[in-house]
């Protein structure tokens, strides 16, 4: 797998001058400190109607999720780590940060083989994680556990945010969307 590390020219650059529409977009998505939309947004922009339903669906699993938050940025950070995605991984390394996991953790969310004592549910979400994103298919080791410790609601939901994740993550890769301002890229221990 080629690493993706250190992007640093966009093949897609974010819109400069967003129309009115973009803004009445921007308005309900998440924005830098100085208010600006997120560099991934920006890029989005250039097709508003895949931004305003991207926008949608992904804001489901941050907003209107069932799936505790600690849990869910887990789950993100593996998918961010599997699929090299520098943006993405930085981004929710602020939000975890936010959510309560420890620095060591997010590193080791970064890591071939994670050393941490991680609970058994969050070992069960970090499996899936390299296992959706590595075979598109869960074992069933790691599905006895993942039904030990959520319901079939949440498991859909589980499996949804890392395909969600899988799919932007790709495409901060392939257009090579900047971090924003402020945002770390990948921890120091890494393995990348």
């Amino acid at each position: 797998m080629r690493l993706v590390s250190g992007i640093s020219d966009p093949r897609i650059r974010p819109v400069a001058d967003p129309t009115p529409e973009l803004r009445e977009i921007y308005r309900q998505v998440l924005s830098t400190p100085s208010g600006e939309p997120l560099n991934v947004f920006a890029t989005l922009a250039h097709n508003p109607r895949v931004l305003k339903r991207f926008s949608l669906f992904a804001g489901l699993f941050l907003a209107k999720n069932s799936i505790p938050v600690r849990e869910r940025e887990i789950v993100i950070l593996r998918v961010a780590w599997n699929c090299r995605s520098i943006y993405e991984f930085g981004q929710h390394t602020v939000i975890g940060r936010q959510c309560g996991l420890a620095d060591a953790e997010i590193v080791d969310l970064a890591r071939v083989q994670p050393d941490l004592q991680w609970s058994s549910h969050e070992s069960a979400l970090i499996a899936m994680s390299d296992e959706l994103c590595r075979d598109n298919d869960i074992t069933d080791e790691t599905w006895a556990a993942l039904q030990t410790g959520w319901d079939e609601s949440e498991l859909v939901e589980l499996i949804m945010l890392v395909g969600s994740y899988r799919a932007l993550a790709g495409f901060l890769n392939a257009t090579r969307v900047e971090r924003d301002a402020g945002v770390p890229g990948w921890p120091d221990g890494a393995d990348v």
